[in-house]
């Protein structure tokens, strides 16, 4: 028989954090308490025990003076809350990836983005993870994600973040974000799988399918370690989950020639060490892969190579680089010019000492013990990498608008230089394109070419998709009497075309006054912003007709509520027959003075007395409603009442 060890077995990165920084508390002669067992693993709980320190399960347990270390599984913002409440010291163990997801669900929620969360409901991360957010949904599965779309109305109007657990399995989130793509019109996603729980299971996998048997090594409640124990059994039918080396059987192993061993993120050296030790032992062993687990657990968290991307914590701000502790016998340094892809951002600007940063290894150093780093880098390296999730998933992004050139308009994008064929800037052909220089624009990003470093955006995408969207809530919301506010994109001579709002509608030229125009031009222009109403349409023709005049606009209705018999008005005279004058009141409302009223002795015709377009006083004699007819008079005003003459 022979036996393999996955070499990825044992301790990531935030559980060997959370021990280090239990060890270093207790060290000091603190009195260290742990909100919840350090990680999943009893052995670990124990040994911290008999040294004293005491595992709490809520803040309120705590006693002042306490240390209370937080475990890396991480904890809610009300448990921060509360435990600043108690006048402790708090050491935040939680793993720097878990930390980032809280902050991307804080953040979405801000955004108006409802968090969904794949993962356990139950397991403290993921609590962690939503004590982050007033609202979240948390799915354990495909179908369950599948059944709450089900029951929700108006799917694709939602706007979500999606997130995982960071111990969750590579299918189960591929199937859910497959599925929720063709769900969400809205969708942000981050892949939070931590990878080397993405590496673990990965080399499980490997590792099982040459194996007549697999020995997962771990503590029953850990997640990651029953996740691997369940990949393992996808590949090998005999997978023994262990807390130990006691509970082996060698009459398990009976005839089986290749053995292999893998184990959880909680699972300490000494353990795997032991289990190895104990097969070899007892069961007629040919080949036993003999391994210093101290030494390969350091080397699997602490070697650093060229292009490895690592997590470490601000130290200093000097005055030509920043210091990190990246955890291991190097110096890491990060010089000034490698800390922002924006020259004009100063170090302390966006980083301050005991900042937790992932930054790219430029060089490592042994001989001096130094490596170099860069966050630039690794910021680019990420900008990339979205760039090409971004075509993919067709995400809206925002850039700034640099230059124009002839082919053409150039955008900054988060330090990426985003080119934008003219045809796709979403400005007329011999529009001003120059004008667009230093405004920011929505686009899509719709190819990449990462080794030629070029990127192709389209503003006209994100404006089609918008008036797409706007027509579709038009044609879905639209009925005769609506009222909507429009803009005249066009005037004919028989109406103007007015958009609504991602559809045009045509107000016919009857519609656009009370008053006899010549033609539209008279009453609107291009551009104008006005309010219309429906007073038809057809869907089928994609045909709309709306209105402008209204009733208050009505000529005769605003002068039968400002105006009354016996009442002295001006009036122009507009007409002249030979039975008397028509005079305008108002524009479209018109008065006839008869001719036996246009004077105070007789006359033989109005042009006598009158002309048009002649200012003339006249007091309204009588009104005919029904009709639409008003009597006026300058004789009645010419003539003085008996008692004024006296």
């Amino acid at each position: 028989m022979s036996i393999r060890v996955a070499k990825s077995a044992g301790f990531c990165f935030g559980v060997s954090r959370a021990v280090d920084l239990v060890e270093q508390a207790a060290k000091s002669g603190k009195q260290v308490v742990t909100l919840g067992p350090i990680i999943h693993n009893r052995h670990v709980v124990e040994k911290f025990q008999k040294m004293g320190i005491r595992v709490i399960d809520t803040p309120e347990q705590a006693q002042p003076g306490d240390t209370v270390i937080i475990r890396s599984h991480g904890v809610s913002r009300s448990v921060f809350e509360r435990l600043n409440n108690r006048n402790v010291e708090i050491v935040d163990a939680t793993c720097p990836f878990v930390k980032r997801i809280h902050d991307i669900v804080s953040k979405a929620e801000e955004e108006g983005r409802l968090p969904i969360i794949i993962g356990t409901p139950t397991h403290p991360e993921v609590e962690g993870i939503a004590g982050w957010c007033h609202h979240c949904q948390v799915f354990e599965s495909k179908e369950a994600l599948e059944a709450w779309c089900a029951s929700q109305e108006n799917l694709k109007n939602l706007a979500i973040c999606m997130v995982s657990q960071t111990t969750s399995t590579e299918f189960l989130w591929k199937t859910c974000v497959e599925f929720a793509k063709k769900q969400f019109t809205n969708l942000k996603i981050f892949d939070t799988i931590c990878r080397a729980t993405e590496y673990r299971q990965n080399e499980a996998a490997e590792l099982s399918r040459s194996c007549q048997a697999m020995v997962v090594v771990g503590d029953l409640k850990s997640s990651n370690t029953g996740r691997l124990a369940m990949i393992c059994r996808e590949h090998c039918s005999r997978v023994f989950l262990v807390d130990n080396a006691s509970e082996l059987d060698s009459e398990d192993f009976r005839g089986v020639t290749d053995v292999g061993i893998t184990a959880g993120a909680s699972t300490p050296a000494w353990i795997i060490k032991e289990v190895n030790k104990t097969m070899s032992e007892t069961i007629n062993v040919e080949t036993v892969q003999e391994e210093n687990f101290a030494e390969l657990l350091e080397q699997s968290i602490k070697t650093l190579n060229t292009g490895d991307k690592v997590i470490g914590t601000v130290t200093g701000i000097g005055n030509t680089e920043v210091q990190v502790d990246l955890g291991t016998k190097h110096a890491g340094y990060i010089p000034y010019d490698e800390v922002s892809t924006d020259p004009s951002v100063k170090p302390e600007d966006i980083l301050k000492v005991g900042d937790e940063i992932e930054v790219f290894v430029v060089r490592v150093n042994d001989q001096e013990g130094t490596v170099q780093l860069s966050k630039k880098k690794l910021d680019g390296l990420k900008v990339w990498d979205d760039m090409a999730a971004w075509v993919e998933d067709k995400t809206t992004v925002e850039g700034t608008i640099t230059e124009e050139n002839k082919g053409g308009l150039v955008a900054n994008v988060k330090g990426i230089r985003v080119f934008i064929p003219a045809s796709q800037s979403g400005i007329a052909k011999g529009g001003d394109m120059a004008g667009m220089v230093g405004k920011t624009v929505q686009m899509k990003i719709t190819e990449v070419n990462r080794a030629r470093r070029r990127v192709i955006g389209s503003i006209r995408a994100v404006t089609s998709e918008t008036r797409k969207a706007a027509q579709e809530k038009i044609w879905a919301e639209i009925e005769n009497g609506k009222k909507y506010h429009g803009v005249v994109k066009s005037l004919t001579s028989y109406g103007a075309f007015v958009d609504i709002g991602g559809v045009d509608g045509m107000v016919h030229v009857s519609e656009l006054s009370w008053n006899r125009i010549k033609t539209p031009a008279d009453v609107v222009k291009v551009g104008d912003e006005i309010d219309v109403y429906v007073i038809s349409f057809d869907p089928e023709k994609h045909k709309i007709s709306l209105g402008y005049k209204t009733a208050e606009m009505n000529p005769w209705n605003q002068f039968m509520t400002n105006y009354n018999v016996g009442d002295v008005v001006d009036a122009k005279v507009v007409k002249l027959m030979t039975f008397g004058a028509f005079a305008e009141i108002l524009p479209g409302v018109d008065g006839l003075i008869h001719i036996s009223q246009i004077a105070d002795r007789r006359i033989g015709k109005p042009e006598d007395v009158l002309s048009e377009g002649q200012e003339v006083k006249v007091k309204i004699t009588d009104v005919d409603a029904e009709n639409k007819r008003i009597s006026l008079s300058i004789r009645a005003l010419l003539e003085q009442p008996a008692e004024d003459a006296e």
